[in-house]
């Protein structure tokens, strides 16, 4: 427990910043199955729309850090790779 005042309010801004973050790191994940599930379901058009929705919350996650850069980068091209591989 904080014991001094800039404790407690570096206490209070951790937590907000933390339900910042959970949100931001949800909403990359949320995009990231979009894409997948476009993907499994066979439709090129879908899939490619998902994915030029979900790159730009993948890149916006990798600038604010709640992922790596690398692993942003990473995933987009895998993503990328994957519909651009379907028939």
């Amino acid at each position: 427990m904080a014991s001094h005042k800039s404790a407690e309010k570096r206490a209070r801004q951790t937590e907000r910043r933390t339900a910042v973050n959970i949100a931001r790191r949800s909403r990359v994940r949320s995009s990231i199955k979009k894409v997948e599930e476009a993907i499994k379901s066979g439709d090129k058009q879908s899939a490619m729309a998902a994915l030029r929705a979900a790159q730009p919350e993948i890149q916006r996650g990798a600038t604010k850090r709640v992922v790596a850069k690398n692993a942003a980068a990473r995933r987009v091209s895998r993503l990328a790779a994957r519909v651009k591989a379907m028939a």
